[in-house]
């Protein structure tokens, strides 16, 4: 894989020098006790529409928190099954338009040709992994087996408390999701953000990729709750714990029972829960 950057002619590429803030002071109004009014600031999480291009053709527009782009890229590449292998994305660019962001990639002239049938329609919001999808018939291609790793309920607890620490993104805006890989133990040894929870994760899953860690040996904690389409990301790129704060949708518990995936839940009062296939 090859990250380009643009010659004479081309729109610039966008800077991506590691983590940004994506953050935007504004001025607002207080009102702490409710009777007394005071000047504040607040940051908002920025978010901007995102153009994935392969091969010079638009396959999906999301809106995106505008860090970590390249992971994101690759991730999504490799959680929508558009490449096996991240060393099927030959290139990959992010350039500033007048419009927002796009993330230019080129991939095998077959895998792009499969894309024509795939494209979608509408542009995919930051909350919604399915934003634009042409057909119900896409929410029921099998999911590939997967295999979920032993891992103690204490380990994924101290991940998902730990994840906060490793969202400096959050910390300014409150308003982000965050994805973070960890090993066995629930030690957090990479994390990335976004304003969709989706897109955090394959933010991760490129990060993972490009650092050539093993997808099976370690699982994966969510500032969000467990939603299909994650479970599905997870589950083509060989992920087979999920954690998350809250609790999956049905449709997500099926999918991953599916997938042989286990989904494990913060449950207050009661430690983890743990979701699998006949529990």
């Amino acid at each position: 894989m090859v990250l380009r950057d643009a010659v004479d002619g081309d729109d610039p590429p966008a800077k991506e020098a590691g983590p940004r803030a994506c953050s935007v002071p504004v001025r607002g109004t207080g009102h702490r006790t409710f009777s007394v009014q005071e000047r504040v600031d607040w940051m908002l999480p920025e978010e901007e529409p995102v153009a994935l291009v392969y091969n010079r053709r638009t396959f999906a527009v999301m809106l995106a928190s505008p860090a970590d782009l390249e992971d994101f890229g690759l991730g999504f590449s490799l959680s929508e099954r558009i490449v096996a292998h991240g060393s099927e994305l030959h290139e990959i660019e992010v350039k500033r338009l007048d419009e927002g962001l796009s993330v230019q990639m080129t991939i095998p002239s077959a895998r792009a040709a499969a894309l024509v049938g795939r494209r979608r329609a509408l542009e995919g919001r930051s909350g919604c992994g399915l934003c634009g999808i042409e057909s119900l018939k896409a929410l029921r291609h099998p999911l590939p087996a997967v295999i979920s790793p032993v891992v103690a309920p204490a380990a994924i607890a101290q991940a998902l408390n730990q994840l906060e620490q490793h969202q400096p993104m959050r910390a300014l805006n409150h308003s982000v999701h965050g994805a973070a890989w960890c090993d066995r133990h629930g030690r957090i040894l990479l994390a990335r953000e976004d304003v969709g929870r989706h897109s955090a994760l394959d933010k991760l899953i490129g990060a993972m990729c490009r650092q050539g860690m093993d997808t099976g040996d370690g699982f994966v904690v969510l500032s969000s709750r467990c939603g299909f389409e994650l479970v599905q990301k997870a589950a083509a790129v060989g992920i087979g714990l999920l954690a998350s704060v809250s609790a999956p949708t049905t449709m997500a518990f099926s999918k991953a029972c599916e997938a042989g995936m286990t989904l494990a839940v913060s449950a207050r009062g009661k430690g983890i829960v743990l979701l699998k296939e006949g529990s």
